[in-house]
């Protein structure tokens, strides 16, 4: 009884392969196999540090920028709060020195005046001087007056040399008050650029998503310390699906970029997929040892990627799988349309 239950189940078994499986393909199509493929990428850490939070779970999906784990920012926090204070205090200086330079205006301001008066003197004595000698020389004044007023005259000549300097020694410290004033601000610039650079170090220690897709594993676990570059969890990107396959010489040259694919996946050949193809490669190769038989394996092939669409990727999320072995089915004249068992069918 057994042996016979055994047999009708075999039979089942063998007409249900003979409906699902291909029928014989014509020289329009070619064939491989290969497995589904997504892309992986490692989530990282660009700074060390004690992680201290992760967000994540194996599995979970997650969308592009989302921040998946923590890392702490006690240190750098502190190292941003000091920045901030030699800023402000460096801003105080700035006020300061502007201070300075005000006053320092003021003073070369005064000093011109006093140098516009002693020159107003020394125009005056100089006049006067001139007269004076005029009325000597005709006996109208005495030769002290005269040597008075000429006297007077060398005078204020003096005052007005002794004005300039002052002028300029005031001048010299406005000079000096602002380059204080531009130490000040550069002060304020390079704290600014720390600044930035402490806000760019911590914003890094959120960790985000590049992609949207799924979490394969967590790498690190919160409470661990990771190094510059240190991994803390791997994702595959399910929008980025494709299957890998080969396909000898003789046929792989009718093979153009976009061809139409269709895949039957070993784990549901009731579903037809679609996909493109996106890669020939245009170098041949023997063909990989879990590919084909022995006697295949002499036999030069090309490797060729069929990438699925991104949007029909996006309404099927959940059930795309990496990693899944198929066939894959390649149109290679575009004016055969495809065989009823190879028509595109797929979950709504």
């Amino acid at each position: 009884m057994a042996v016979l239950i055994v047999a009708v189940l075999a039979t089942a078994g063998f007409i249900a392969w003979l409906r699902l499986r291909p029928k014989t393909l014509g020289p329009a199509f070619a064939s491989g196999n290969g497995r589904v493929e997504a892309t992986e990428l490692d989530i990282a850490s660009k700074n060390a540090g004690r992680i201290t939070e992760m967000l994540v779970n194996d599995g979970d999906f997650v969308t592009a920028g989302q921040v998946v784990a923590r890392i702490d920012t006690d240190v750098l926090q502190a190292q941003l709060q000091q920045a901030k204070a030699e800023e402000a205090e460096a801003r105080n200086a700035i006020e300061a020195a502007l201070s300075v330079v005000g006053q320092h205006q003021s003073e070369v301001a005064a000093a011109n005046a006093v140098v516009s008066q002693r020159e107003a003197e020394q125009v005056s004595a100089e006049k006067t001087a001139e007269r004076t000698r005029v009325l000597s020389e005709q006996h109208a004044a005495s030769i002290q007056e005269y040597e008075d007023d000429m006297a007077r005259q060398k005078g204020s000549a003096a005052a007005v040399l002794a004005a300039k300097a002052q002028a300029a020694a005031s001048k010299a410290t406005v000079t000096a008050a602002n380059s204080q004033v531009l130490e000040a601000r550069s002060h304020v610039d390079a704290a600014i650029a720390t600044e930035n650079r402490l806000k760019s170090e911590i914003a890094d220690n959120e960790l985000r998503a590049a992609r949207s897709g799924r979490v394969q594993f967590r790498i690190a676990q919160p409470g661990e310390v990771v190094s510059p570059g240190g991994k803390v969890l791997s994702m595959v990107d399910l929008s980025d699906v494709y299957m890998t396959f080969f396909l000898p010489e003789t046929v792989a040259g009718k093979v153009a970029m976009g061809s139409e694919v269709h895949i039957v996946l070993d784990a549901a050949p009731q579903y037809v997929i679609p996909a493109t193809v996106s890669f020939v490669a245009n170098v041949a190769q023997f063909t990989p040892k879990t590919v084909e038989t022995e006697s295949e394996r002499q036999k030069l092939v090309f490797r060729i990627k069929a990438r699925i669409d991104p949007d029909l990727l996006r309404k099927h999320i959940t059930q795309v799988k990496s990693g899944l072995p198929g066939v894959a089915y390649v149109r290679v004249d575009p004016s055969v349309p495809w065989p009823d068992n190879l028509k595109t069918r797929i979950t709504q």
